[in-house]
This record gives structure tokens, sequence and C-alpha cells, in this order.
């Protein structure tokens, strides 16, 4: 995977450019390990800049405000070029950004886009022909946006000098990642411990869109069930189908479902694939018809009773509902 992930005894010089409404989770989850890293070791394992495209102080989605260290100098050589982005991406990165992007990249060692991050690059031509990931919420329109890219539901994702994560915690597991190649396990061991995170998750892993919390060690046959129709969004499978493939009765795993998440796995299968109908209308411009295609239904009409059924309002009703402040 590069130099980048060969173990080092200089500092790695990283520049991270942050856009507005970025998460302030993906930020701390990339910036602060690097922190904590020097701290542990004791020395300057790495050194970084945070920019904006213009210099200025950026509003983050939650709306704190971040400093930074100057504007991006795409001229500029750094071992790794980070780009942070997650809310209203295509606003915010215009012409002016997306050349400064493409220059800074080739001026860099290697190149991480974070959450919505891997957008601006997909804008910019570096993915193409490449495997990448984003966030979750929007594999399916990254996919279409960017057909040249080989999209991948992964945590993270590595091809060449380019590197992708599907969100703040995946940013976690890349950095931890970083460092234990870099530095060695003992060093990412004691970071993460300082966030007592125990997760060390590799890349490969699939990004889930619905977090089990205990359910995923109390019930694995509940986890397994709910997996496999994260996986069939678009083409649901008979709920029989899916207790074959966990190895229990459809019986068994109704009574599972009922016990640990309060719905029949019929029910809970429904109301994941109106949640992301809903993903789509709210933050995607697709017409309702092809929402409804994405998520399994037949036709529009199919998909306006059950949303109203769940939601009390019609598809063109949430579409048309103000956004909460992001």
């Amino acid at each position: 995977m590069t130099a980048l992930f060969s173990p080092a005894a200089e500092p790695l010089l990283v520049t991270l450019l942050v856009l507005a409404e970025t998460s302030l989770m993906s930020l701390a989850a990339t910036l602060d390990p690097l922190r904590a890293a020097n701290r542990v070791a004791k020395t300057p394992c790495y050194r970084w800049a945070v920019v904006s495209i213009d210099g200025a102080e950026v509003v983050t989605s939650n709306r704190l405000r971040i400093s930074v260290d100057g504007a991006l100098d795409p001229s500029r050589r750094c071992d790794l070029l980070v780009v942070l982005a997650a809310f209203h991406v295509l606003e915010h990165a215009d012409a002016r950004l997306l050349h400064a992007v493409r220059t800074a990249a080739r001026n860099a060692g290697a190149v991480l886009g974070v959450e919505a991050g891997s957008w601006v690059l997909g804008l910019t031509g570096v993915l193409d022909g490449r495997a990448a990931t984003t966030h979750w919420e929007d594999l399916e329109e990254f996919r279409t946006r960017f057909p040249a890219v080989d999209v991948k539901a992964d945590r993270w994702v590595a091809d060449g000098r380019f590197f992708t994560t599907g969100g703040a915690a995946p940013a976690l597991d890349f950095m931890l990642s970083l460092i234990r190649a870099r530095q060695g396990a003992t060093l990412a061991l004691d970071v993460a411990s300082l966030y007592v995170y125990d997760g060390l998750r590799t890349g490969s892993e699939a990004q889930p869109s619905v977090a089990l919390g205990e359910i995923a060690w109390r019930e694995p046959r509940v986890t397994a069930a709910i997996r496999a129709m994260e996986r069939h969004i678009d083409a649901p499978v008979p709920v029989a189908t899916i207790a074959r493939r966990v190895g229990v009765s459809t019986r068994t795993l109704e009574g599972l479902f009922l016990r640990t998440v309060g719905r029949t796995p019929g029910a809970f299968f429904l109301q994941l694939r109106l949640k992301a109908a809903r993903r789509l209308l709210v933050d995607t411009r697709l017409p309702i018809g092809e929402a409804a295609l994405r998520t399994g239904f037949g036709s529009t009409a199919a998909l306006s009773r059950a949303f109203r059924r769940e939601f009390g309002v019609p598809p063109s009703a949430a579409r048309r509902a103000p956004r909460a402040p992001s």
C-alpha cells in the first residue's frame, strides 16, 4: 500500500484540507490519533497542518468554527494529503477547489478522502479506474455518479497511493492501522486505549447501516440476519431465505427478532428499506420512482403506501420538508 504503510523513523508530513460542513467527528478521528501517537511515543512521529481552501476558518456540520493554519498551497509537498468533507459537498467543491485538490494530489505522496472527501477526489478524476468507498448512506449515489470507480462498501479502501474511508469510525480505524504499520502494534494499541477503543477493525470489513450494539454479541443470529437484509435493500429476499442462511427456522427467527428488536423480521426489513428510501428522498435529487426501485419497491405507488404508513406523510412531503440544521 505504498511507502505510507512502511515502518519509518522520520515524521510523516500531513496536510488536512477541511471543507465547510465537515463532520467534527471525522476531523477528530483523523487528526487526534496523530497527536496521541506523538504524545505516547514522546517523539514527533507526525507533523500536520490544517488548512482550508482560502485560509478562512471553517464552520463544521455542527456549526463549530475551526481555526486553520492557512490556505491550501497545492504546490507544497506533503507525505499525506487528507481531504475531509461531509454535507453538501457538491456545493462546496467548486471548480477552484477541485483544481487545487487535483494539483495538491500530484504533489502528495499519498491521498486520503474521509467521508465525503471521497466525492471531492471522485470529482477531480483521480479515483477513475481505482477502488474507493464513501459513507454507507451515499454508496449507491456515489456508484452512479462515478461509474469509472470500483465502489466498495468497505470501512476503508486502499488502491495504490489513494485511500478512502466511510466516515468517522472507519477514519479512526485507518489512522490506527497507519500508526501500527509505521510505528508498531504496541503504539497503535496504546493510542486506541486513550479513546477506550478496542475495535481496531480492518479496512475490508463492511460498513454497517445499522449499529447493533450489544445485539451483536448477545444474539449473533439476529445480527447475521440484519446484515443479510442490508445487502438486499434493493432486491428483498423472503424472510424464510434469510432464516435458512443464518441456520434457523422462520419461526425461530421471528421469536429472536421480537425478543431483541421488538419487531418481526419482515417488519424490521421493511423499516430498513423505508429508512433507506427516506434518506434518498431527503439527501439526493433522485426521482421518487428511482428511490422506490433502489429500495426494493416495485413502483412509486407501492413506496408511497408503505411510506405513509411508516412515517405518516407521503414521500413527496418528506422531500419538501425543511432539513434540520446539518
